[in-house]
């Protein structure tokens, strides 16, 4: 971490590993989030979307996330996820995440309801004034069915406490104009864009990818801000296979998956409607990331 990016700059969405009865391996977490944070990441984003935020519950998520803040906590920017269609909900992920002793939060765009633009605004204010915490907002249109816009982004940015964007529209060009206007801290939200949003601006990655391939992330990342394009480009060049390999399905079970073929985690247990890799779709994803560099042995 940086004065200048004080969130960090490879902020690895975590997995959720689970128990094969489906409750949370609170061990296996603290586990994964040292190696994560061994392995190229400062920083983590716990109950996200990859983390299965949709499926685990408020008491799961406290409990989890108060287990790594006292484990981590000192070596790693910490941001929770409070992602919800429901405003009220939302605001108490957020209350409970400053609780637990979080640094920052992660507002998701509303999804499923479609509100208005002011709707939009309404809701990720509220989860702002409900902390004190930093916050990080999440636009995935994809997966919200709304996108921010312009104006929308603008207001926002006069919110004090709402210091960076998570970008996962996939418009690049959209990004770098936005990044100057708002004075947001900027974040690619699709892995294999990094760097182009890095070139655009943008302080760093929330990145699924990150899981087997933090440190060259790292790398790629220092690379452009140091000014090497040369070695930037050819890490990007190298990472592709990466992050075929890893969104090739569901990102979050082939993610879990990997750390389980990694040794990492003892299991790739998931929470419907997500389901584990089977043997054969293991076996593939093991061949890809050995493909890809990934040093799999099993």
């Amino acid at each position: 971490m940086s004065e200048s990016r004080p969130l960090g700059t490879v902020l690895t969405a975590m997995v959720t590993p689970m128990h094969a009865d489906g409750s949370i391996d609170v061990d296996s977490a603290i586990a994964l989030a040292n190696h994560l944070l061994d392995h190229g990441s400062d920083g983590l984003v716990i109950s996200g979307t990859t983390g299965e935020a949709p499926t685990t519950h408020a008491p799961e998520k406290l409990e989890l996330t108060a287990a790594l803040v006292d484990a981590v906590g000192h070596r790693a920017t910490l941001i929770a996820g409070a992602g919800s269609n429901d405003t009220a909900h939302a605001v108490m992920m957020a209350q409970q995440a400053q609780e637990a002793g979080v640094d920052a939060v992660l507002a998701l765009v509303p999804y499923y309801s479609k509100p208005s633009q002011k709707g939009v605004v309404a809701h990720l204010s509220a989860i702002a004034g409900a902390t004190d915490l930093p916050v990080m907002l999440y636009d995935i249109p994809g997966r919200t069915g709304i996108a921010l816009t312009d104006g929308s982004l603008d207001e926002l940015a006069e919110v004090s406490n709402i210091v960076a964007n998570k970008d996962a529209t996939g418009d690049v060009g959209a990004a770098k104009d936005r990044i100057a206007r708002t004075g947001l801290d900027w974040y690619s939200g699709d892995d294999p864009l990094t760097l182009e949003f890095l070139r655009a601006g943008a302080a760093g990655v929330v990145s699924v990818s990150a899981h087997v391939a933090g440190t060259r992330i790292a790398a790629m990342i220092a690379a452009h801000h140091a000014g090497d394009t040369a070695r930037a480009d050819s890490l990007h060049e190298e990472l592709l296979p990466v992050h075929d390999a890893i969104f090739n399905g569901p990102g979050a079970s082939n993610a879990k998956a990997a750390m389980e073929l990694l040794g990492v985690i003892p299991g790739r247990h998931m929470r419907l409607p997500l389901l584990p890799l089977d043997d054969d779709e293991l076996a593939a994803l093991a061949s890809a990331l050995r493909a890809a560099g990934v040093p799999i042995t099993t």
